[in-house]
């Protein structure tokens, strides 16, 4: 079926068409946020090397199948290609899409090495083209709550962040049920031998750096805890399981950045400042508790706890908007939101929020974090994306 057949461009005219490449578990969270976009977005296709996976995630959303990659590539409707494939595969995926003249908007991270990343930022603004990889959740209105606290100086100056991504022992938590709405499993090898650190950490990082600027200096730790997790371990088995980074910020903050598969599950951030604490409960929900603990009334503070039977605290509003809550456990982020952010700014001629350098810098950072014995410790990151404005 041909492009044209597939999208009607007198009903999508004001739209950017799409396509997914890859339909494995991940491609279900994107696709159970795009009414979010569908305004803004046409999805013109879907396309997976594994014939039974594209067949089984196609039929169930009732979406049109491409019959390979070079026909996405080959599609004059699609503008923006939704890289959904194994990390692994980023490189030459998305690379392939550059060449071809359309925009990528890729899951974590863009490369697997920071020379694979530089070259597709460098295809990208050579041919004119714009690349940008997920995390989106720093465009939530949790992240940019949070941040106007920050740039607002509500508790005074920001000194010291904890950060934690901690999944819990994932291996012990029956992941073996875990199936997309779609019926995939979760890939617990890829996610094993990929790592939690290259999976997660930007979930963070993005946050930080749009809050505090560039990373300046990374010290970072990581080890495998346990080697052996049952029947899905993957062969010869290496990837941390753990890691701690301590990074310091153009803006002069310091922070500890936690990533495992071991430590009960706590996704908070919380940035310690000279007149009390900031605190998001959970950041892979867009619209979490954004609180402030204020050190104005640490003198009532323990009359108050006791007289309310818990902690007290300030909690600051964040505008509620129904977002699709997806996978048994799951969290509701807005995968789409990163996507359409990028097809708003090829709507208006302008660069993506996200994309170039931020993204570049982001996937530099996560990977000197889980690799330091390949990027050394201390490691001085070379990228360093210009400030964002997510207002």
């Amino acid at each position: 079926m041909s492009g044209s057949e597939r999208c009607n461009p007198k009903s999508t005219q004001a739209k950017i068409g799409i396509a997914f490449l890859g339909c494995g578990y991940v491609a279900d969270l994107y696709q159970q946020t795009f009414d979010n976009h569908a305004d803004t977005l046409f999805l013109c296709g879907v396309w997976d090397q594994d014939p039974e996976r594209l067949e089984k995630f196609a039929g169930f959303y009732n979406l049109e199948r491409y019959h390979g990659f070079e026909e996405i590539l080959d599609d004059p409707q699609v503008e923006i290609v939704v890289n959904l494939t194994n990390p692994h595969a980023h490189f030459e995926t998305s690379k392939r899409i550059l060449h071809a003249g359309k925009h990528v908007y890729s899951e974590k991270p863009l490369a697997m090495e920071i020379g694979q990343a530089r070259e597709l930022v460098r295809l990208a603004n050579e041919q004119g083209l714009q690349i940008v990889s997920a995390p989106s959740s720093v465009l939530g209105p949790a992240a940019l709550r949070l941040r106007q606290a920050v740039r607002d100086k509500e508790l005074g100056t920001p000194r010291l962040v904890y950060a934690e991504i901690d999944e819990g022992m994932i291996h012990r938590l029956g992941y073996e049920s875990w199936l997309s709405k779609s019926g995939a499993l979760w890939p617990a090898r890829d996610e094993f031998s990929t790592g939690c650190t290259v999976e997660h950490a930007g979930y963070m990082l993005t946050w930080l750096v749009a809050m505090f600027g560039a990373v300046t200096e990374v010290v970072s730790m990581s080890h495998l805890c346990l080697p052996d997790k049952g029947e899905d371990t993957p062969e010869t088995y290496k990837t941390a399981d753990f890691s701690c980074a301590l990074l310091r910020f153009e803006a002069g903050v310091v922070a500890r950045l936690t990533n495992s598969i071991i430590a009960p599950h706590d996704h908070r951030l919380r940035i310690f400042c000279d007149e009390g604490e900031l605190c998001a409960q959970e950041v892979w929900d867009f619209h979490t508790a954004v609180e402030a603990y204020p050190l104005a009334l640490r003198k009532f503070q323990k009359r108050v706890e006791k007289y309310l039977g818990r902690r007290w605290k300030r909690r600051l509003s964040v505008t509620k908007k129904k977002t699709t809550v997806f996978a048994s456990g799951g969290h509701p982020m807005d995968f789409m939101r990163g996507v359409n952010n990028m097809a708003l700014a090829l709507r208006d001629a302008r660069s993506t929020r996200l994309g170039g350098e931020f993204s570049l810098h982001i996937t530099e950072v996560t990977l000197a974090i889980q690799f330091p014995e390949t990027y050394g410790t201390p490691y001085v990151p070379q990228s360093s994306p210009s400030p964002i404005d997510l207002v």
